[in-house]
């Protein structure tokens, strides 16, 4: 069931979302979870052989020795299963600004309550928490609790405070891409993070709003910088100076 959600920010702009449904979600997590078969394949693999070589070439061990080893393997095991499957959507979420393979390739993200961009706190605490909804009869509980959810939210969602989303792929705007004649500016040295995002967000979103809102967005956007940007961009109509940034 496709659903979307409504942002306010502080400055009461407000953005819609559209929220990823089970099904995207789904390919995504098979996808993520092929390449983490893949990954341990390769490790084992890697491993075995290893081992085969060393035992060739080495004498029989005496029996105390042979448990340490075993005991030493096993945790190892444990530990590198662990890593491979749940380690691995805490860093890509973390670094790929809340997308794993999976998620890029299907299309969506996880960002905050709010629209903000996922900082690794929220990652660690939704994938922890993806450990008991595997366990407890593979996302059966988790799907439940995003079919009940407004926002299509897991537990792991719920206690980290995200949402998943559809991501908004942003198109270079046909005017600036023919404009090589023209300096270009380096918006981080007139705008800050949250004026950054909020501008991406209205970028990708415009084609969606009315004539009016849109306008009204973009006048309350340029008028928070436009006293900050050098006088030719100044000069721009409000869509203009926020495209150029």
């Amino acid at each position: 069931m496709d659903r979307t959600l409504e942002v306010r920010t502080p400055e009461s702009i407000a953005f819609n979302y559209e929220l990823a449904g089970l099904g995207s979600r789904f390919l995504a997590l098979t996808v993520d979870q092929a390449i983490q078969i893949l990954v341990l394949v390769a490790i084992f693999g890697g491993i075995v052989l290893a081992a085969s070589r060393a035992t060739a070439t080495r004498h029989a061990p005496a029996p105390t020795a042979d448990k340490v080893t075993e005991s030493l393997a096993v945790a190892l095991l444990v530990i590198i299963v662990f890593v491979v499957l749940f380690g691995y959507f805490i860093v890509f979420e973390a670094v790929w600004n809340g997308q794993t393979p999976g998620k890029r390739l299907v299309g969506i993200r996880v960002v905050r309550d709010g629209g903000y961009p996922i900082d690794f706190g929220a990652s660690l605490i939704r994938n922890l928490i993806r450990v008991g909804e595997q366990l407890l009869g593979f996302y059966i509980i988790a799907a439940n609790s995003a079919v009940i959810s407004p926002e299509n939210k897991r537990l792991g969602d719920l206690a980290a405070g995200t949402i998943v989303v559809r991501d908004a792929r942003l198109a270079t705007p046909r005017t600036l891409a023919e404009r090589h004649d023209e300096p270009v500016y380096a918006p981080t040295a007139y705008l800050t993070g949250e004026e950054r995002a909020l501008i991406k967000r209205f970028l990708g979103r415009r084609d969606a709003l009315s004539t009016d809102r849109r306008n009204e967005l973009a006048a309350q956007l340029a008028a928070r910088i436009r006293d900050r940007v050098p006088a030719d961009l100044a000069r721009l109509d409000d869509e203009s100076l926020l495209e150029r940034l």
